[in-house]
C-alpha cells in the first residue's frame, strides 16, 4: 500500500509544467476563448439561435435532429466541451506549474468560473426565445472572459519582476482609456445587431428585437456605434503615436500597431457590410474582427505595465540631479 501511494506521489512531481509551457496552456485557452465566440456568432446569423428550443438537451433528446439549423446550433454547444476542457486545464495546471505562482492560480480560476456562467446564460438566452437583453449580456459575457483569458496569458509569459512597472504614466493610462472606448464600442455594436435583422432566429420565429423608435432604431444605434468607434480608433491612433513619440518598448509599438490595423480593417468592413445592407457574412466578419481587436487593445494595455506609484517616481532622483551629485 505504501509502495502504491509512493509511485502516486512521484507520478504527481513528474507533472510539473515549465514556465513556457504554462504560458503555452495559457494561450491555447485564450484561442478557444476567442473562437468559441465566432462560432456563436455564426450561430445567430445563420438564424439558427433556436435550432434547439430545449437546453441543455435538444427537443428533450441528447442528440440534434437532422435539421441544419439545429445541428449548427447543437454543434456550438458541443464546442464548448474542448473549450471547458482548455478552461479548466488552465485552473488546473496553474498548480503544477513550477515555479509555483499565486496570481496566476487566482487568475485561471475565472475561466473555468465564466465558461459555466456562459453556459448557464446560454441555457437562458435560449429558454427566453433570443430576447435581446439576453443576446446582448451573453456577448458582454464572452468579451469579459475573453479579457479574463488575456489577463492569464500576459502575466503567465513574464516572470515577476521580468517588466518593471510603467515610467510614463501618460502612455499608461492612455491605454487604458483605450480599453475603456473599446468596450464600449464592442456594447455599442451588440446593440447594433440587437436592432438588425440578425436576431438570431429562423424565418417566422418572433423575436424580439430592440425597438425603441420604430423602423429608425436600427439606423440611430447603427450611426451611434459608428460615432463611438470612430473615437476608439482616434484613441488607438493617438497611443500609436504616444509609444513612437517616447520611443516606448517595441512589444507597446508593435501590439498598437496591430490594433490599430484592425480597427481599420473594422471599419472598412463595417461601412461596407452597412452599404451592402448587412449581409450575412460580413456580419459574422465584423463580429470576428472585433473579437481579435479585443485581445489586440487588451494585450496592447498589458505591454503598456502597471503604473509606477507617484511617490516611488517622486523620490528617485532625476537624470540631471543624479549627474550634478556624480560632478
Amino acid at each position: 500500500m505504501f509502495g502504491a501511494l509512493h509511485n502516486v506521489r512521484r507520478r504527481a512531481a513528474r507533472l510539473t509544467l515549465t514556465p513556457a509551457q504554462y504560458a503555452l496552456t495559457a494561450y491555447v485557452a485564450l484561442g478557444a476563448l476567442t473562437l468559441i465566440v465566432m462560432s456563436g456568432a455564426a450561430v445567430r446569423l445563420t438564424g439558427s439561435g433556436l435550432g434547439c428550443p430545449t437546453w441543455p438537451r435538444c427537443y428533450g433528446k441528447i442528440y440534434p435532429p437532422l435539421n441544419t439549423h439545429a445541428v449548427i446550433e447543437f454543434s456550438n454547444r458541443m464546442i464548448t466541451v474542448p473549450v471547458s476542457l482548455a478552461a479548466i486545464a488552465a485552473f488546473a495546471l496553474a498548480f503544477r506549474r513550477r515555479p509555483y505562482r499565486r496570481d496566476l492560480m487566482r487568475l485561471s480560476a475565472l475561466l473555468p468560473l465564466g465558461v459555466l456562467a456562459q453556459a448557464v446564460l446560454g441555457g437562458l438566452t435560449v429558454r427566453g426565445a433570443l430576447d435581446y437583453g439576453w443576446v446582448m449580456a451573453h456577448f458582454a459575457l464572452s468579451m469579459l472572459v475573453v479579457a479574463a483569458a488575456v489577463a492569464l496569458a500576459w502575466p503567465a509569459s513574464h516572470e515577476h519582476g521580468e517588466r518593471p512597472p510603467s515610467t510614463n504614466r501618460t502612455l499608461t493610462l492612455w491605454a487604458r482609456a483605450t480599453v475603456a472606448l473599446g468596450g464600449l464600442t464592442i456594447f455599442a455594436g451588440t446593440a447594433a445587431t440587437a436592432a438588425g435583422p440578425h436576431a438570431g432566429g429562423s424565418p417566422g420565429q418572433k423575436i424580439n428585437r430592440l425597438d425603441f423608435d420604430g423602423k429608425g432604431t436600427m439606423d440611430f444605434v447603427i450611426h451611434r456605434h459608428g460615432e463611438i468607434a470612430l473615437v476608439f480608433g482616434l484613441a488607438a491612433l493617438a497611443l500609436w503615436w504616444l509609444a513612437r513619440r517616447h520611443e516606448a518598448d517595441p512589444l507597446i509599438r508593435r501590439s498598437a500597431t496591430v490594433t490599430c490595423a484592425l480597427i481599420a480593417l473594422q471599419g472598412i468592413v463595417g461601412l461596407d457590410q452597412y452599404e451592402t445592407h448587412l449581409p450575412t457574412e460580413l456580419v459574422w466578419v465584423h463580429v470576428s474582427l472585433a473579437s481579435l481587436t479585443w485581445v489586440s487593445v487588451l494585450w496592447t494595455a498589458c505591454a503598456a505595465g502597471r503604473l509606477q506609484p507617484r511617490t516611488t517616481a517622486s523620490r528617485r532622483p532625476s537624470a540631471a540631479s543624479r549627474a550634478r551629485v556624480s560632478a
